[in-house]
């Protein structure tokens, strides 16, 4: 995906440069609505009521985590539990703020509030990669917020249709999870470390689901990243 911004007169207005971000985002945007319908289903299907359900996606904003939180509340785990797993499952967050901060250091807080809580695994795709000249804030903003919305939209029909539509969360929505990220990492896969660290991590996730560990996720992203640095340094090393 070229996300590379051309800089002329005629492109360069605030509202072009968002609706060309919102342009970028478009077909990512398509691709989770499967995702925000599940979301949406299963919250309800879990107990909570449309207000809570809705204010997942709005607050928490993290499909991933919020589908593993919902589905804990609906075992009965505790609280702390919850926070764990989301603090484990969107720690990659953290990698992906280091590795924007120059790009938006010298922005206005307000601004690196807002592109800090719109950053997801979509925006980095799409502004990750972008060099400091490349960067754009209004590109960028309009990208995550397109996003944020399409995701929000898509819960609330989630919402409406798990309190209509019995086992909603069984039409094999999940998918698209898979889907959505299997899109986002394939074109970032282009090192040896890259590769072993999603090889390692994928056989893990298989392995240790089949086996029923517990806290497979999080330990099959730290056996990939694990993985991923060992092999960087073992390069490193032989040149």
């Amino acid at each position: 995906m070229d996300t590379t911004l051309v800089d002329t007169p005629e492109m360069t207005t605030p509202a072009r440069l968002f609706g060309q971000g919102a342009l970028a985002m478009l077909p990512l945007s398509v691709a989770v609505i499967p995702w925000g319908l599940l979301a949406g289903s299963f919250a309800i299907d879990a107990g909570l009521n449309p207000f809570e359900s809705q204010a997942m996606s709005a607050i928490l904003f993290a499909g991933s985590a919020q589908l593993v939180a919902t589905g804990m509340f609906k075992a009965g785990a505790g609280l702390l539990s919850m926070l764990l797993a989301t603090f484990f499952i969107t720690s990659r967050h953290l990698l992906y703020s280091v590795s924007m901060r120059e790009k938006i250091s010298s922005l206005p807080l307000r601004w690196r509030l807002g592109l800090g809580f719109l950053l997801t695994d979509e925006l980095f795709a799409i502004c990750g990669q972008q060099s400091k000249k490349q960067f754009n804030r209004w590109y960028a903003l309009g990208a995550g917020l397109s996003f944020y919305l399409a995701w929000n939209a898509a819960t609330l029909v989630g919402i409406v249709a798990g309190s209509y539509i019995p086992a909603l969360n069984e039409l094999g929505l999940e998918f698209a999870v898979a889907a959505t990220f299997i899109a986002l990492v394939v074109p970032h896969v282009l090192s040896l470390p890259v590769l072993g660290a999603v090889l390692v991590a994928l056989g893990l996730s298989i392995s240790l689901n089949y086996f029923h560990v517990e806290g497979a996720l999080m330990i099959a992203s730290l056996g990939g990243m694990v993985a991923g640095y060992g092999i960087e340094k073992w390069r490193g090393e032989q040149g």
